[in-house]
C-alpha cells in the first residue's frame, strides 16, 4: 500500500491551482513502482499495442508513455494514480497511430486495399484464430448481456454513443460492463483492443 500511494499525486484543495509535478518527480514515481505495478504497467502497454501495424510493439509504446511523460508532453493530472496516466498516455500514441494508418491507407489505390482485404480474408489460419478468440469470449460473457450487446454493436463498427442509444444504455453502464470485460479478458489471457 505504501508504494501505491507515492505514485500517487495530491489534490490541491478547491479553488487553489493545481500542484505541478515534473518530469524528475515522474521519474522519482517511476523508481518507487513495486515489480507487481511494472508487471501490470507491462500488461496495459501489450493491451493497448496488440495487433498494431507498422512493427510498432508493446514496449515502444511504454517507452514513448515514459518519455513523453518525462518531457513534460504529456502532463499527469492531479489526483490520478500513475498507471492509469500511463495507460491513457498508451491508449493515446496506439490510437493515434491507428488513426495515422487510417489515413495512410485512405490514399492509397482502392485496388490496392481490396488486395489487401482479400488476402486477409484468405489466411485460413487468421481465421482459424479469430473464430476460436471469439467463441472463447462468448463463452466468457454468456451470462453477461450488457457485455454481449457491446460487443455486438463493437462487431458492427459503431461508436460507443450509438451502441448506447441503440440498446438502451446509460453512460454509466457502458463504462462499467467495459471495465468488466477489460478485467475477464485479462484475467483469461485474452487481450482487449479496439482500434
Amino acid at each position: 500500500m505504501e508504494r501505491s500511494e507515492r505514485t500517487r499525486r495530491p489534490v490541491a484543495p478547491f479553488g487553489e491551482p493545481a500542484i505541478e509535478i515534473g518530469g524528475e518527480d515522474i521519474g522519482r514515481a517511476l523508481r518507487a513502482l513495486s515489480d507487481a505495478d511494472l508487471a501490470r504497467l507491462q500488461a496495459l502497454a501489450r493491451l493497448w499495442s496488440r495487433g498494431l501495424p507498422g512493427g510498432l510493439g508493446w514496449a515502444d509504446v511504454l517507452n514513448e508513455a515514459i518519455v513523453r511523460s518525462l518531457d513534460g508532453t504529456r502532463r499527469w493530472p492531479a489526483g490520478v494514480p500513475l498507471l492509469a496516466f500511463l495507460s491513457g498516455v498508451m491508449r493515446s500514441i496506439c490510437d493515434d497511430h491507428w488513426r495515422r494508418v487510417r489515413r495512410e491507407l485512405g490514399r492509397r489505390a482502392p485496388d490496392a486495399c481490396a488486395d489487401d482485404e482479400m488476402s486477409a480474408a484468405v489466411d485460413p489460419e487468421r481465421a482459424l484464430a479469430a473464430a476460436q478468440a471469439l467463441g472463447a469470449i462468448h463463452r466468457l460473457f454468456a451470462r453477461d448481456l450488457v457485455v454481449l450487446t457491446i460487443i455486438a454493436g463493437l462487431a458492427e463498427g459503431l461508436a460507443a454513443s450509438d451502441i448506447r442509444r441503440r440498446y438502451g444504455l446509460s453512460a454509466l453502464d457502458y463504462d462499467t460492463a467495459r471495465k468488466r470485460m477489460r478485467r475477464a479478458l485479462l484475467r483469461c489471457g485474452l487481450t482487449w483492443r479496439t482500434p
